[in-house]
């Protein structure tokens, strides 16, 4: 069975989410597959998710030479809404993380949550592209 069927990290995702003002979390691949997702979205709305971050993930990473440098790495992308933000963050080689949130979250805290849940996770959340596909993390 695999991650997306048994969602063996969601309930990492979900501990992620115990800051006041955040909503969903996500773990996907560089390829848009879902790996994980807290308790809150219906698998069907990640995956959905999941294959938009990774593309947002990719347009972010195509801008690094706007930084000054085209090799500067990607390290994390937050999207302001209305209603709220979306990070997205490295969360390993070919890995990502993202958790929305209402506009009254403190951005720092999340920010440094999700680098805390990235290191504790570790190799957990290391999930290498598919053979094939011409994805890179």
């Amino acid at each position: 069975m695999n991650e997306v069927t048994n969602n063996k990290l969601g309930w990492m995702l979900d501990d992620a989410l115990r800051m006041p003002e955040t909503r969903y979390a996500i773990l996907l691949s560089a390829d848009g597959l879902l790996i994980a997702h807290s308790a809150g979205i219906h698998r069907d709305d990640a995956e959905r998710q999941a294959a938009g971050m990774s593309g947002l993930q990719s347009l972010a990473r195509s801008t690094a030479e706007f930084c000054g440098n085209p090799d500067t790495l990607w390290h994390q992308t937050v999207s302001e809404f209305e209603d709220g933000y979306v990070f997205l963050v490295a969360a390993g080689v070919g890995a990502y993380l993202a958790v929305s949130a209402s506009q009254h979250v403190d951005m720092e805290a999340v920010s440094f949550r999700l680098q805390e849940l990235v290191q504790r996770l570790g190799k957990e959340l290391i999930s290498p592209p598919r053979q094939g596909t011409g994805v890179s993390a």
